[in-house]
C-alpha cells in the first residue's frame, strides 16, 4: 500500500514539475518574442544597417554560449534577453529590405508571420495533445541542422543560385518544425527541465522558421 502511494505521489510530482516547466517556458517565450519584436522595430525605425554575417554569427553563438552556461541562474534570464534582443536587431534591417524593395513587402512579412504562428501553434498543440515521444528525432535534427547551416553559408557566396536558396529555406522550415515537436516532447516527457534552455530552442526555431518562410515568399513573389 505504501509503495503504491509513493508511486502515485512521485507521478503527481513529476506531472506538476512538467506543467511548471511548460508554463515557465511559454511565459518566457512570449516575453522574449515581444522583446525581440521591439528590438527589430527599433532597428527598423533607426534604419540600422545589417551587422554582417560574421558579427551576426559571433554575436549569436557567443550569446547562446553564455545563455547555456548561466541557464541555471538568474544570469541566464539576462543572457536570454540579450540573445533574443540581438537577433531582433539583426532582423530589423532584413525587414526593411523587404518593405522597401518589394511592392508587396508588407504582405510578404505578414504572410510569413502568420504562417510561422500557425505552424508553431499547430505543432505545439499536436505534441501536447497526442503526448507522442519525438525523442528519436534528436540525431536527425542535429545532422540536418548542421547540413542546412553549411549549405546556408554556401548560399551566401553563391547569390546567383536561387535554387540553393530555395533548398536551404525549405530545409530550415522542415527542420525547425521538427525541432518544435522535439523540444515540446522533451518538456512533456521530462527530457528538458530547464525552461531557459527550452525557451531558447523554441525561440530559435520560430526565428529561423519566420526568416525561411519570408525568404521563400520573396523568391516566389516574382518581384525583382
Amino acid at each position: 500500500m505504501n509503495q503504491t502511494y509513493t508511486v502515485v505521489r512521485r507521478a503527481e510530482a513529476g506531472l506538476l514539475a512538467t506543467h511548471k516547466v511548460l508554463r515557465n517556458t511559454y511565459g518566457l517565450l512570449a516575453m522574449t518574442l515581444l522583446f525581440s519584436a521591439a528590438a527589430a522595430a527599433m532597428s527598423m525605425v533607426l534604419n540600422l544597417p545589417h551587422p554582417g554575417v560574421l558579427v551576426t554569427l559571433v554575436g549569436y553563438f557567443g550569446l547562446l554560449w553564455l545563455t547555456n552556461k548561466f541557464s541555471r541562474s538568474a544570469w541566464g534570464l539576462v543572457w536570454v534577453f540579450a540573445l533574443t534582443g540581438f537577433m531582433g536587431m539583426t532582423l530589423g534591417p532584413i525587414l526593411n529590405v523587404y518593405l522597401s524593395h518589394f511592392a508587396n513587402g508588407g504582405q510578404l512579412v505578414m504572410t510569413a508571420l502568420g504562417g510561422t504562428g500557425v505552424i508553431f501553434v499547430g505543432l505545439s498543440a499536436y505534441a501536447l495533445m497526442t503526448r507522442k515521444d519525438f525523442g528519436f528525432m534528436a540525431g536527425m535534427l542535429t545532422a540536418g541542422i548542421l547540413v542546412a547551416f553549411l549549405a546556408g553559408l554556401a548560399a551566401l557566396f553563391l547569390p546567383t543560385m536561387p535554387g540553393l536558396h530555395v533548398a536551404v529555406s525549405a530545409m530550415f522550415i522542415l527542420l525547425m518544425s521538427g525541432l518544435i515537436l522535439f523540444q515540446t516532447s522533451e518538456i512533456i516527457h521530462g527530457g528538458e527541465t530547464n525552461y531557459i534552455l527550452a525557451t531558447v530552442t523554441l525561440y530559435v526555431s520560430i526565428f529561423n522558421l519566420f526568416t525561411s518562410l519570408l525568404q521563400l515568399l520573396g523568391i516566389f513573389s516574382g518581384d525583382d
